[in-house]
């Protein structure tokens, strides 16, 4: 497709027009000869005398070659562009939702890292959801971060890296000590309402001892089965825990089981790597994306056929005043 990048510059056509008709001609003046027999020569010359002064005019071609060295020139100006079709790239793709918990007991350091040290439970989540994500290439990602209350930390995404990212910066007690694990459930249906896909699926990385919802989880996840959610819990921290730090397998495994979803403990690595093969056979959706659209300017055939216009106009002029 032909196009004009900035069209706007025709405007200025027909200021060559505009400048003769409006400006003065250009005066030169000359010494006068006065002749006796001035009326013999008017008569000789077939030429009518006037006051003022003379106006030489352009031959014919000259005008033309000056006109067309104008609109080239305007043409160029306007830059002209071939633009190529659209490059469409389809990309398959699910929409997964993370939901990270950062209360206070996250920061119970009851879990043992792959090189055997003993971190904290978000720690470990980051650890986890590392390998999660560089397997998850032309899927998009959203992220919660709850603790009292939940947030969007980010919307869904294609981009990975920002998720990874923002993940790292997570800290705990960031959003408040306690866990609200089902208005978390709560919010994340909201975020899945304007999602097209069939598979909806939720991955939820907490202790799942909920200290502050308004709702409760159990209840929550049966509207997320009604809203055809799936949940996967994933249990970060030592089973045999107590107090506020204990780890409410219990809860975890029936919202897990209300929704169609399944329970892992982020201790088992064997157990981790299922959730990336079911993950893997969820349905995709096409997204079309336009990653470039080429375009080739085109200024340089007006900008050189100008030029050479130009060129010739002057040769033949040279040429002429030689023979003369």
């Amino acid at each position: 497709m032909f196009s004009f990048s900035y069209i706007w510059v025709f405007l200025v056509l027909p200021l060559p027009l505009l400048l003769r008709r409006f400006s003065l001609p250009y005066q030169e003046t000359r010494p006068a000869i006065q002749t006796p027999f001035f009326d013999e020569l008017v008569e000789l010359s077939g030429q009518t005398p006037g006051p003022g002064s003379t106006i030489p005019k352009q031959p014919l071609l000259r005008q033309i070659i000056t006109v067309c060295c104008w609109i080239l020139l305007v043409a160029a100006s306007a830059r002209p562009q071939w633009i190529e079709p659209p490059i469409i790239k389809e990309i398959p793709s699910r929409d997964l939702l993370l939901a990270v918990d950062l209360s206070g007991s996250m920061q119970a350091r009851d879990f043992t890292s792959k090189t055997g040290n003993k971190i904290d439970r978000l720690a470990a989540v980051k650890e986890v959801l590392h390998g999660f994500l560089e397997r998850r290439q032309g899927d998009q990602v959203g992220l919660l971060l709850f603790g009292s209350a939940p947030f969007i930390q980010a919307p869904f995404t294609p981009d990975l890296k920002l998720c990874r990212e923002l993940l790292q910066e997570a800290r705990v007690g960031m959003a408040g000590p306690k866990t609200a694990l089902g208005d978390t459930i709560g919010l994340a249906i909201n975020m899945f309402n304007e999602s097209k896909v069939k598979d909806k699926l939720l991955i939820i990385l907490t202790d799942g001892n909920d200290t502050s919802s308004k709702v409760d989880p159990i209840a929550a996840s049966r509207i997320a089965a009604d809203n055809h959610i799936v949940i996967y819990c994933v249990a970060v921290g030592d089973p045999q825990a107590v107090g506020e730090e204990k780890l409410d397998e219990e809860t975890l495994k029936e919202v897990a089981k209300t929704t169609g979803g399944r329970y892992f403990w982020a201790g088992d690595r064997r157990e981790l790597e299922k959730i990336y093969e079911k993950i893997d056979a969820l349905s995709t959706h096409e997204i079309e994306t336009i990653s470039y659209r080429p375009k080739l300017d085109l200024y340089y055939w007006p900008l050189g056929m100008a030029v050479l216009l130009s060129l010739l106009m002057h040769f033949f002029r040279v040429i002429k005043v030689k023979r003369v």
